[in-house]
């Protein structure tokens, strides 16, 4: 060969290498790229764990048997193998940063309060935003965590813009909010509907609390526990969903001291993955009077023994900070889970629970949501009360727009895609017209 063609001989073939490793990567990725299964008849063959035997195996007959021995077994397996274990309640202290006596065309009292987090000279401090009706006093509230900030839920322009990091999306850039975000989030928060019923919302960003990405927990809330959580396995520690539902209880900490909120009527609710973080909320702590789960999918309200949309090892690549490091063991290895989601609604027992889906949004699986409600209805049978419903669970799956509500457990399935709607509030405050008023 010419010497002066080696080069070009060189070049090329280590083009064809080069494209031959593209090749197999991409056939690599191809092959291990999720499928979603949204077919019912492909699901895979499983058996739910019962809620009713104790892990002895014995037979769960009555209310002091469920209280005593079975449910503390139940929540300590969701802590040990789902969401972790999060630290004892700590101190904390208040502040009001800013108050206006006239929200909401002169209907409700605005306030933002700081909650500071303590432990020893270490501190997480989260913004609690409070609308209360302005002609009453120690109202019932709902109390939800965001996605963007506080100010995202009204468009007013004296709400403070958060300065932690929030996800880039819309107007979000660099991790910053900004204020041509305000109010864009408000569908989601319909305030004035919510004081017209006489009932108070607080609302707190997540982020204040968390930010929801992998970052082997440097940032947020968990750092200044290292002491507390240091005699704790590595694979049970708390991840983000267990520090957010932790903020949570922090909050009702909170309302037992302010005269205008009533601490016996909380309503908590969630949306997406602070679903799953109001039903763990819920779970841990009996204060929350009612619990919400709207459209919470895998690791919420759904089955995850169904592995419809979203699955647990889905989940767990994509956000591996949620859950604790032994939720991973059951990736594509559902059925040796010790629980699934009846479990967890069941650990609200007796108090009320609402289950949302949409048909929109198979990834969270609505079939596997409902299914979850029908089997812990047993559970609150067991307690003395209705369930879902005094005639027995529905034997069918409903259609859209056609509430089960006249129980314990509540149940919809609307129209619509991934998000939280002026029907599903419609249902929500019905519900607890009934069971927090």
């Amino acid at each position: 060969m010419p010497p002066s063609l080696e080069p070009i001989v060189k070049f090329f073939t280590c083009s064809i290498s080069l494209l031959a490793v593209l090749i197999i990567h991409t056939k690599v990725l191809a092959q291990n790229r999720f499928v979603p299964n949204y077919d019912e008849s492909a699901i895979p063959a499983y058996e739910l764990p019962s809620a009713l035997i104790t892990n002895q195996g014995a037979a769960v007959t009555d209310a002091s048997i469920w209280k005593e021995s079975r449910r503390p077994e139940i929540l300590e397996l969701f802590a040990a193998e789902v969401y972790g274990r999060g630290p004892e309640a700590c101190e904390i202290q208040h502040q009001t940063i800013s108050k206006k006596s006239n929200a909401i065309g002169g209907k409700a009292i605005r306030r933002e309060v700081d909650v500071k987090m303590l432990t020893g000279s270490r501190s997480t401090t989260m913004r609690l935003l409070i609308y209360t009706p302005k002609s009453a006093a120690s109202v019932p509230v709902f109390i939800g965590l965001n996605f963007q900030g506080n100010h995202t839920v009204d468009a007013a322009d004296d709400i403070s813009i958060t300065k932690n990091w929030v996800r880039n999306r819309g107007d979000v850039k660099n991790n910053r909010a900004t204020e041509a975000t305000r109010g864009t989030a408000a569908g989601r928060w319909p305030i004035e509907t919510i004081i017209d019923r006489g009932y108070g919302l607080v609302t707190i960003y997540y982020g204040d609390i968390d930010p929801d990405f992998a970052d082997g927990f440097q940032n947020g809330i968990h750092p200044q526990f290292e002491k507390e959580m240091s005699s704790v396995p590595q694979g049970e520690r708390w991840g983000s969903i267990a520090a957010w539902a932790y903020a949570l209880s922090r909050a009702v900490d909170y309302f037992e001291q302010d005269e205008t909120i009533d601490a016996e009527r909380v309503a908590v609710i969630g949306h997406s993955r602070l679903g799953k973080t109001s039903l763990w909320a819920g779970a841990t702590d009996p204060r929350f009077k009612l619990v919400i789960s709207n459209n919470s999918g895998c690791g919420g309200a759904a089955l995850s023994r169904r592995a419809v949309g979203e699955t647990v090892a889905r989940i767990n690549t994509s956000f591996p900070h949620w859950f604790c490091d032994n939720y991973l063991k059951y990736n594509q290895n559902e059925n040796a889970c010790p629980v699934d989601q009846h479990m967890l609604i069941g650990l609200i027992a007796p108090r009320a629970v609402y289950v949302a889906s949409a048909t929109g949004d198979k990834w969270a699986d609505p079939r596997g949501e409902f299914l979850s409600c029908i089997h812990a209805d047993p559970i609150y049978r067991l307690l003395g009360n209705s369930g879902m419903g005094s005639s027995g669970p529905p034997a069918e799956f409903p259609t859209a727009q056609a509430p089960i509500n006249s129980g314990r457990v509540g149940y919809h399935l609307r129209t619509g895609k991934h998000d939280v709607t002026d029907y599903d509030w419609a249902q929500y405050l019905d519900f607890a017209d009934r069971h927090v008023k």
